[in-house]
């Protein structure tokens, strides 16, 4: 602006006496003997918006004030007044003269600019409107100049720009409003073009030292089209360019090469749409380390350092490592220098390398240290907590108010705020807005601010689905921030008291007489306030007949009724580290058949009961729940009944009648019955999952899992339990669910169809699933497409194989069977996890093949 009046003001000077003119007939303006007047009175005409008294306060004309008439004076005025961009002519006429002829009366004509009733763009989709109104701030009832179109049309392009619409044109459209007064309406017509992408990008000056798949990865918004970018945008980025310019140089100082430097770089079209970019390097000598000296390092010996910072003598002179190893890298799980000295309070710490001597190739370093104080932590802040309480989010934490600063326990308190569930994962972890460390160097204290962001993490669930050629409906509700603390709390009840993390879910399905379900489910994540010992509570019903609408049969003398129940309890371990939790649970379940006859059991007659002890060592140690980038998830599972049959001496004949036996050995249960041979369940179940997500380059992730699962029995004679064995095959889901057995997926086959069957004497059906024994391998490549609060979408490519066994003495882990394909998930707060996957089963043309599966609140 201050440009723009320099430049305009000597013309406005020259103006001066086409813009000062006399109003009365008694008074002559003599240009050539200017005169001055005391300003008797000033008065506006033409201003509509703007009052008369802001007008003269803007203009500095005051009663009193004297003024030459002509003069730099009256220019002063009117550049003021044109300073303000908000009038298309200004001019001021002496209206009269005193008596006395030594004071005027002035008046101040305007010609106000039209405000603006309405802002409007063409030829952009209504999600970028948005973004386009934040950026231009453009507010109706402003004015219109050449100015804001010009500055509007700039960052309009610029915002296209960035999409990779290099040459988007922008045309403001302006229309006198036939409404308001003196108002106008301006639309931004919008045409953005074709979408310019990188199409090659060729390196010179490597020489073969560097491959040109190293340089093009360090390049990270800058890509080609080759194979290998296939996840990554072709755009070009005139705002990220420059910073991947000099990635492309830490490429080549990576390498030894410490005088690289970029000596040319050309962008040009190389077809319509299509860019190509050539970048010229001269990489110069390539350099090595000779000597590495540490001076200042008082709290850690030189050999504990030298063993941090990896670097040998002779090694390549890579200042990109060194500089990784001393300060950090990009993950939160590499171990440094300054971590080190962190993870013991010195936050402090300065570390500053310097090369020393350069004598030929060989590069001296010296690694100056400032171990500076021990910090305490001080004040520990959590912003943004509107609804969950505050106590939630401290326990959390693993940074305490007196405790020495720990960069270890800071990262694992992000952590653990983001696997809470009740805040925004990715906000958390961003380091501009999801935290903040605030050191105090005066007095050698910390304070840490959490700026937590809530998100909706209860989940309404009405859907309708298809199983067993029937209509089931499922209503359900997911309460995961429920508060009991606040039961009887006066205005708590919307819906329902919320705020202390946990979880209260009430699920039913059913299609009417057929098949009926009821769970309900508590989880207290803290049971006594202090340490982290979950408490969880389950009872749940399940009811199916043969009332089958389809085939016409409405009655239900065939059904299989299992109620159940289930406590557990969870506590953190210390050794060895904190991200193991054991579980200890034990749980209760009945199955009741009356004629039951699909052959899902091995037999349809009779009562049996399961109670059953259970151990769970689970270590968890991810950076997210729902999409995690890196960490594993590692869970070790033992299921326990009381061995019943090696406590029976009793035996039946063959006419039923109870005999004996000195030893469980010589019991023979093939003349038992089945309400007597399987009253009481028995069995031991192993199960064993590992996952382990690997970062490969930006959120492209990689997932890798293997499952193992074994239901075990305790006397030959007695055999297999008639429940809890596996399913393998399909979804894992299907339109009704029912206890006594584990469904596991396997994409790319129909459901269980890799479960064998046995032939059952207790069974109508004279078959039975048999699934004792399975194991499972997966790998999964995954990439984001929208990571957001109000929902995460995500697309996969996957790989697996796996098989069932009915006895452990046919488990083959090379005789699998394989499959792959792609999907999508999405999950929405509300809702849960919906997903959709293609896979094709490779090894069993019946049941494999082309399949598709649809996901509901479960990941693979």
């Amino acid at each position: 602006m201050t440009r723009f009046l320099k430049l305009f003001l000597p013309c406005l000077l020259l103006a001066v006496p086409l813009l000062l003119r006399a109003q009365s007939q008694d008074f002559e303006v003599d240009y050539a003997r200017p005169r001055e007047y005391f300003v008797a009175g000033v008065t506006v005409e033409g201003n509509t918006v703007f009052s008369s008294d802001q007008i003269i306060q803007v203009s500095g004309l005051r009663k009193g004030v004297k003024v030459g008439v002509p003069s730099d004076d009256i220019a002063d005025v009117i550049s003021r007044l044109w300073a303000q961009r908000y009038f298309e002519d200004v001019s001021i006429a002496v209206d009269s003269l005193t008596a006395g002829r030594d004071s005027a009366y002035f008046k101040i004509i305007v010609r106000e600019r039209p405000r603006v009733s309405r802002w409007d763009f063409t030829g952009v989709r209504t999600g970028e409107k948005k973004d386009l109104q934040e950026r231009l701030n453009l507010r109706r009832g402003g004015e219109y100049s050449e100015y804001i179109a010009s500055a509007s049309s700039d960052i309009i392009k610029r915002f296209y720009a960035e999409k990779g619409f290099l040459n988007a044109e922008v045309t403001p459209e302006v229309v006198r409003d036939s409404v308001v007064k003196n108002a106008i309406r301006v639309t931004f017509k919008v045409d953005r073009k074709e979408r310019v992408r990188i199409k090659t990008i060729n390196f010179e000056g490597a020489d073969g030292e560097i491959s040109d798949w190293k340089l093009a990865k360090s390049m990270k918004k800058t890509k080609s089209n080759k194979i290998y970018n296939f996840f990554s945008s072709k755009k070009f980025s005139e705002k990220d360019y420059p910073d991947d310019k000099n990635s492309l140089i830490s490429a080549f100082n990576e390498a030894g090469y410490r005088d690289a430097r970029l000596v040319k770089d050309s962008i040009y079209y190389v077809e319509p749409g299509r860019l190509g970019i050539d970048l010229k390097v001269d990489k110069g000598r390539k350099y090595y380390f000779r000597n590495i000296t540490w001076t200042g390092n008082s709290l850690y010996a030189t050999d504990v350092l030298n063993s941090v910072l990896g670097i040998e003598k002779g090694d390549v002179y890579d200042v990109v490592t060194m500089e990784k190893r001393l300060f950090g890298g990009d993950k939160q799980t590499d171990y440094d220098v300054t971590k080190l000295y962190r993870d013991n309070g010195y936050l402090f710490i300065n570390v500053t390398p310097v090369e020393l001597t350069i004598q030929d190739d060989s590069v001296d370093v010296e690694i100056r240290i400032a171990e500076g104080k021990p910090a305490t932590l001080n004040n520990i802040i959590i912003n943004g907590n509107d609804l969950t309480s505050e106590k939630i989010v401290r326990r959390q934490v693993f940074t305490r108010p007196g405790y020495l600063y720990s960069q270890t326990d800071f990262e694992r308190s992000i952590r653990e705020i983001a696997s809470l569930g009740q805040f925004d994962q990715e906000a958390i972890a961003d380091p501009n807005k999801g935290w903040s460390i605030l050191p105090n160097s005066l007095n050698n204290t910390v304070d840490i601010v959490y700026n937590v962001t809530e998100k909706p993490s209860s989940q309404l669930e009405l859907s309708g689905g298809w199983g067993a050629r029937t209509f089931v409906a499922t209503v359900g509700v997911s309460f995961n921030n429920f508060s009991t603390r606040r039961l009887f709390e006066k205005g708590a009840w919307r819906p329902v008291p919320l705020g202390d993390a946990q979880n209260l879910a009430l699920r039913f399905q059913t299609n009417g007489t057929y098949y009926t379900a009821f769970t309900l489910s508590f989880t207290e994540p803290w049971l006594f306030g202090k340490k982290p010992t979950s408490l969880n509570l389950s009872t749940y019903y399940t009811r199916q007949t043969n009332s089958l609408l389809y085939y016409g049969i409405l009655n239900n003398d065939k059904q299989i009724e299992i109620y159940g129940f289930s406590a557990s309890l969870g506590n953190r371990l210390k050794w060895p580290d904190n991200y193991f939790i054991l579980y200890n649970g034990l749980s209760w379940q009945s199955y009741r058949l009356r004629d039951w006859y699909s052959g899902y059991f091995i037999f349809d007659n009779g009562v049996a009961h399961n109670i059953s002890y259970s151990l769970s060592l689970n270590r968890t140690s991810t950076d997210q729940n729902i999409y995690p980038r890196q960490g594993s998830e590692f869970t070790f599972n033992l299921s326990l009944t009381p061995p019943f049959s090696l406590l029976r001496k009793k035996d039946f004949d063959a006419e039923g009648n109870v005999i004996k036996r000195n030893s469980w050995r010589e019991v023979n249960y093939d003349r038992w019955s089945a309400s007597d041979r399987y009253k009481w369940i028995e069995y031991h179940k192993w199960k064993v999952s590992g996952a382990v997500y690997t970062k490969l380059a930006g959120d492209l992730v990689l997932m890798t899992r293997a499952q193992f699962g074994y239901l075990g029995f305790y006397n030959r004679n007695w055999g297999y339990s008639p429940f809890e064995g596996f399913l393998v095959g399909g979804d894992g889901m299907s339109g009704y669910s029912t206890y006594g057995s584990e469904v596991v997926s396997m994409r790319g086959y129909m459901n269980y169809s890799l479960t064998p069957q046995l032939a059952s004497a207790y069974n109508s059906a004279g078959m039975s699933w048999a699934g004792n024994l399975y194991d499972k391998f997966t790998v999964e490549l995954r990439y984001p497409v929208i990571l957001q609060p109000q929902s995460t979408i995500f697309v996969l490519a996957f790989a697996e194989g796996g098989n069932c066994w009915s006895d452990i003495r046919n488990f083959n882990p090379f005789q699998i069977k394989r499959s792959a394909g792609i999907g999508a998930r999405i999950f929405l707060p509300m809702v849960g996890l919906l997903g959709v996957d293609w896979g094709y089963g490779f090894d069993d043309k019946e049941n494999g093949g082309s399949q598709f599966h649809f996901v509901i609140g479960q990941q693979f």
